[in-house]
């Protein structure tokens, strides 16, 4: 069979339409060949959302922006038509949230379904809308408070400039000047000083290392005298030391209670007062001695009689 022009023609120009058609529908994002369903969210504000943006589904890209529009029911709201495969079925209490993946790239689509909801959403079926923040509102909500900060700084910063400022007049930088150039006026002299005893160390490094020597000849001999210390068991004589003050103590408390001889000397007041009576008796009677010898010595031999016995006097005066 013999093709004529006419039907080569013809054959040609619906090929020419069907490229043009599919080339179409490639640029919008539309597989000529996958059957799509259509879902519409409300959201308050799609800034950012711009038409053939993709709908995705765990990163996947399943579909995409189809048209925005005025809501006939809620004027304030804005009604996005969602392009979606058939494959990917999605339940109907699955939420279509906004985001934004990047600095640079607009708005998209992610889809979070809802896997414990075996109810599937029909084509033209509305989905719950949500917004998820993106990089940018995260960098944002971040930068917000460090500029809160760093404007705060600034500003304390500045106030701390202009003080300085206020400071620092020529009378303020004179004397500062003036403090530096004393400042190393005394570094030099601390230079001067340390060469000094540095060279005084050198100089004198035979006595310190004699000075090192007996100090540790010293410790020696501490440490000598502390251990014949510890093999003298002065545990056993503080011990034998205390049982000794025990027994004072005890013997003390006799005392004070009046038991024992040196108890009743020390609290029988009668006792006390014979013993003064008769020292007193023994020191009249040696004073009679002294003044009056020959009532005890017998010198009758050479013709002589003895005196008459007069009592002495107490406190009589020595002659």
């Amino acid at each position: 069979m013999k093709l004529t022009r006419e039907i080569k023609t013809a054959i040609l120009v619906i090929a020419s339409i069907s490229l043009f058609i599919w080339g179409y529908s490639f640029l919008k994002g539309k597989d000529l060949f996958e059957s799509y369903q259509t879902f519409f969210v409300e959201y308050d504000s799609v800034e950012g959302l711009g038409k053939s943006a993709p709908v995705t589904l765990n990163g996947l890209v399943i579909g995409k922006v189809n048209g925005i529009h005025f809501s006939d029911e809620h004027p304030e709201k804005l009604v996005v038509e969602l392009q979606v495969k058939s494959d990917f079925p999605i339940s109907k209490s699955s939420r279509a949230l906004m985001y934004e993946p990047g600095l640079i790239a607009g708005k998209q689509i992610m889809i979070e379904p809802n896997l414990t909801d075996k109810t599937m959403a029909t084509s033209g079926s509305f989905l719950t809308g949500g917004l998820k923040p993106g990089l940018t509102d995260v960098v944002g909500e971040k930068v917000a408070p460090l500029q809160a900060k760093l404007d705060k700084i600034l500003t304390q910063v500045d106030q701390m400039l202009t003080g300085i400022n206020n400071v620092l007049d020529e009378k303020g930088q004179a004397d500062l000047k003036k403090s530096l150039s004393e400042l190393s006026q005394t570094i030099a002299e601390f230079h001067k000083t340390s060469q000094s005893v540095n060279q005084m160390v050198d100089q004198n490094k035979a006595n310190f290392n004699g000075i090192a020597a007996d100090f540790k000849k010293t410790s020696g001999n501490f440490a000598k005298i502390s251990d014949s210390l510890q093999r003298a068991n002065l545990g056993q004589t503080v011990k034998n030391l205390q049982l000794t003050m025990k027994k004072v103590d005890d013997m003390l408390s006799e005392i004070n209670q009046g038991k024992g001889t040196a108890g009743k000397l020390v609290k029988d007041e009668a006792l006390y007062n014979n013993l003064s009576k008769s020292t007193k008796e023994l020191e009249l009677l040696l004073q009679d001695l002294r003044l009056n010898p020959t009532r005890y010595i017998n010198v009758s031999l050479f013709g002589k009689k003895n005196k008459p016995y007069v009592a002495p006097k107490e406190n009589e005066p020595n002659k």
